[in-house]
């Protein structure tokens, strides 16, 4: 099938212009003003904007978190994605506790079989090596097609490792070429301060951001960038939120080590005010790492502008607001992290 696209403002990473598309079997073959071709399909874009199809790297669909499961599967997200112009998405494999990294990749495979709207990719995100997946296994991965390893740093008790099976992982990635991606955040710092909040009787959801203060990622993000230079692996930051976390992925590159930070979109326009928002509406604003104070706003931003970080996710992970964010009404602690983006 063919398709023209005519008259539209195109943008693209290095150019601004008025001109026609023409695409064939979903491969653009021309460029041009007033192309003169025929074409099963001639769409009139005057006036309107023509961009290349968005990339999301950071997307959580059909995943199990805090008791429950995000709402969007693979068909309900990405058609979300599509409608606003995101083609492609890298979701994340949730390896289960003693399953296999082969086990955990079937299971998220079968979540998509025949929902697929969009183009897809898979991050893993280890958990277990003890009595799952094993180093070994771990260095086949790439071969299957996935090529980058998540391991998150917070939420103790449930998917944080230790720094053992990070180095480990992150010696793995060295001698395979994947990427390493954390989540970074200390987990045990936060683990005590959650504990120290509910004891003294807050449970409003601003107590989740203020048991995750910016310090905790700030330091998480330092061990995880001396870690991966010290194994000799690339590593890219998730979700970066505040200054604390900027300025060591800041360091790193100005040395030219292989490091690369992402932020998302929320956390460039949400704050503490947000969260703060009283009878539980803050809960809409639970996600982690927490948001922040408005004066990191302005570094994030400036983060972009000189690349200190590389890319902007979304980090899509969306819960229901009854019978999912209320499972925390009583505890901020049980408030399912995360928020809707994917479409955005």
């Amino acid at each position: 099938m063919s398709v023209l696209i005519k008259g539209g403002r195109i943008l693209t990473a290095a150019d601004d212009y008025v001109a026609d598309v023409y695409a064939e079997d979903e491969t653009i073959t021309l460029i041009g003003e007033s192309l003169d071709v025929a074409a099963d399909k001639v769409i009139d874009a005057s006036g309107k904007y023509v961009l290349p199809g968005c990339v999301d790297p950071h997307t959580h669909l059909d995943m199990p978190f805090g008791g429950t499961v995000t709402i969007d599967d693979v068909e309900s997200g990405q058609t979300a994605a599509a409608f606003g112009g995101t083609t492609t998405h890298v979701d994340f494999v949730i390896q289960p506790q003693g399953a296999t990294f082969a086990q955990a990749l079937d299971e998220w495979r079968a979540k998509a079989n025949g929902k697929q709207v969009i183009d897809m990719g898979y991050h893993m995100a280890v958990t277990d090596l003890k009595e799952g997946g094993t180093l070994e296994e771990l260095a086949q991965l790439p071969d299957e097609g996935v090529t980058s390893y998540k391991l998150f740093m917070a939420y103790k008790g449930a998917l944080m490792v230790d720094d053992e099976t990070l180095f480990r992982t992150m010696e793995v990635a060295a001698e395979t070429g994947a990427l390493v991606m954390v989540h970074a955040e200390n987990g045990d710092v936060i683990d005590v301060l959650v504990k120290q909040a509910l004891e003294a009787g807050h449970t409003e959801p601003l107590y989740h951001a203020l048991t995750r203060p910016p310090e905790a990622e700030g330091e998480a993000t330092n061990r995880a960038i001396q870690l991966a230079r010290l194994a000799g692996a690339p590593l890219y930051v998730v979700h970066v939120t505040c200054r604390e976390a900027v300025e060591p992925i800041a360091r790193a590159r100005d040395k030219g080590w292989e490091v690369w930070g992402e932020t998302c979109t929320q956390y460039f326009f949400n704050s503490l005010d947000d969260i703060a928002k009283p009878d539980f509406e803050g809960a809409k604003y639970v996600y982690s790492p927490p948001v922040r104070d408005k004066s990191n706003w302005d570094v994030l931003w400036n983060a972009v502008r000189t690349d200190t970080l590389s890319a902007i996710s979304t980090d899509h992970c969306a819960f229901l607001w009854d019978g999912q964010k209320t499972l925390g009404k009583d505890d901020f602690s049980k408030i399912p992290n995360g928020a809707p983006g994917l479409e955005n």
